[in-house]
């Protein structure tokens, strides 16, 4: 019988170095890091589904990024991320 590994499965194993070492070694934030994981295991796991939480955090991380938002307080760039992410939920059901 083959033990099953839940904590460290195989789809973060690839390759020569596992996802969670390569965020680390680049002392990547949680937002980075999230993108990383979700479009590494994507193949191997839970295919398109991984790509749109990947595409979340790339959205977010692009929102806070952005010049735009530079002198905006914090709740209005709060909310204007929530209401670009309503946009995306309504495009998604057109």
């Amino acid at each position: 019988m083959k033990i099953r590994d839940t904590i460290n499965p195989g789809h973060y194993k690839k390759g020569n170095i596992e996802v969670i070492d390569f965020i680390l070694d680049q002392n990547f934030n949680y937002l980075e890091g999230n993108i990383i994981k979700y479009v590494s295991r994507y193949k191997d796991k839970n295919g398109l589904e991984d790509l749109k939480k990947a595409q979340w955090y790339l959205n977010r991380l692009t929102f806070l990024e952005d010049e735009n938002n530079v002198g905006n307080s914090e709740e209005e760039a709060s909310y204007e991320f929530r209401v670009e992410e309503e946009k995306i939920k309504i495009k998604k059901y057109d």
